[in-house]
């Protein structure tokens, strides 16, 4: 992070509107508020709750949280994890990777999606923060004379205007086309079926676990905390599989026994989690998205989270990468006196990091998520081998706590202090 006195003064306080109350869009209008900026911001779900299944929190978004001040609530619901293991459904390992294998006093949580979004979203309530909800942005227009820019809603209202735009609308959002950035978006062949189930003697506790046959199964157990709400709970348990987008009509007419006994074959252990599975309808279906753009701006617009890097979950990041979004962001619009070369700060900034993560994504997934059989032959082979050397290991760790950059030869990346942040511009 920058330093204190390099987040003081630069840019006057601005009007500033964000599309999308997820986590990007929540912790950017907690940063930028506290900064004394004028946010808005438009949700189209009129009433938004705590939905999803479960996912990690790593130490890069535990720090971002930390210096939002909501760490400690959001890990009292979360369930710690200490290693991440991959086996083969015959019982081969190939990998056991520990928090502990690198330096720095690492540990990861599973969580359910609904207790990041419950903690960020009452934040945002109660914070300086306009709040727009059952609100649909369409289109973005140009105010002219450097006043900023329109937000339009299907019905014809004309919002703002606003002298900069943040999208973080989702994988899905359509507000990429009104600006004239480079950008590749294309769904993944592959998702993933989903179920939270419960854990009360905490047979999953402390480990994300894994087990693959071929490139066409895999079956993951992730530890998922208390999940949402602020009343006692027994622990949960998140279940997934991995399934072909054009299978999910294939898999819903063979019938759940089919699909049960399957999952048993691969991965006997989930036996209790699916003993709790009725009926087809309590289990999820996840499609993932490849969304590639740079940069991530124009002079007005700058996209976050999934919007602007959505990527297959093979590493578990979208989370902490659009928590680390955030925080970037208001860095840069602290740090600089003009909207434009602020955002554009922040694209550099995030540059290294993201294309990071991205071309890892992109190049392990087909390893544990595709129709190329030799590819699993290969993962078989070559995985435990790499796992079992000091450097491969280290960035395999490293990756896994969000902190790798570069190429992966970079030095990894350095947490911010868990210490409140200062003002990051004046008060209105």
């Amino acid at each position: 992070m920058a330093s204190s006195s390099a987040l003081r003064g630069r840019m006057k306080s601005i009007d500033i509107g964000i599309i999308g109350c997820g986590t990007a869009g929540s912790a950017a209008a907690l940063f930028l508020s506290r900064a004394g900026h004028r946010v808005t911001v438009y949700e189209r779900v009129a009433d938004p709750g705590p939905v999803g299944a479960g996912v990690m929190l790593q130490p890069t978004g535990q720090a971002v949280l930390s210096l939002l001040g909501l760490r400690e609530a959001v890990l009292a619901r979360c369930a710690p994890i200490t290693r991440m293991t991959c086996h083969t459904a015959g019982g081969r390992e190939l990998f056991d990777l520990r928090y502990g294998d690198i330096p720095g006093d690492h540990v990861g949580y599973g969580l359910h999606r609904g207790v990041l979004f419950e903690h960020l979203f009452r934040a945002v309530k109660a914070a300086d923060v306009r709040l727009r909800l059952g609100v649909t942005v369409e289109n973005l227009e140009n105010a002219g004379n450097g006043r900023g820019l329109y937000f339009l809603t299907p019905e014809g209202e004309r919002l703002g205007p606003h002298a900069a735009c943040i999208v973080a609308d989702g994988a899905r959002s359509q507000l990429r086309d009104d600006t004239s950035i480079r950008k590749s978006i294309r769904p993944y062949p592959w998702g993933a079926l989903w179920f939270v189930g419960e854990d009360p003697a905490g047979a999953f506790r402390g480990e994300l676990a894994q087990v693959v046959r071929g490139t066409q199964r895999m079956v993951g157990l992730l530890p998922t905390g208390l999940g949402p709400g602020d009343g006692p709970a027994a622990d949960k348990v998140s279940l997934f599989y991995s399934l072909p987008a054009a299978g999910l009509d294939a898999w819903r007419e063979a019938g759940l026994d089919a699909w049960k006994r399957e999952v048993r074959a691969i991965a006997p252990s989930a036996e209790p989690v699916l003993d709790q599975i009725e009926s087809a309808e309590q289990v999820l279906f996840a499609r993932y998205h490849d969304v590639s753009m740079y940069p991530w701006n124009d002079e007005r617009v700058v996209y976050l989270g999934d919007a602007a890097h959505a990527m297959s979950p093979q590493l578990g990041q979208g989370a902490n990468l659009a928590l680390w979004d955030a925080m970037v962001l208001a860095e840069a619009l602290a740090g600089h006196a003009s909207v434009p070369i602020a955002l554009d700060a922040y694209s550099r900034a995030r540059r290294s990091h993201l294309d990071y993560y991205q071309f890892a994504t992109r190049w392990l997934t087909p390893f544990f998520q595709s129709d190329l059989t030799p590819l699993g032959w290969l993962r078989d082979l070559g995985f435990p081998i790499a796992a079992a050397l000091p450097p491969l290991r280290r960035l395999m760790v490293r990756s896994m706590c969000g902190i790798a950059q570069g190429i992966g030869i970079d030095a990894p990346m350095v947490l911010p202090a868990p210490d409140p942040p200062p003002r990051l511009g004046p008060a209105a």
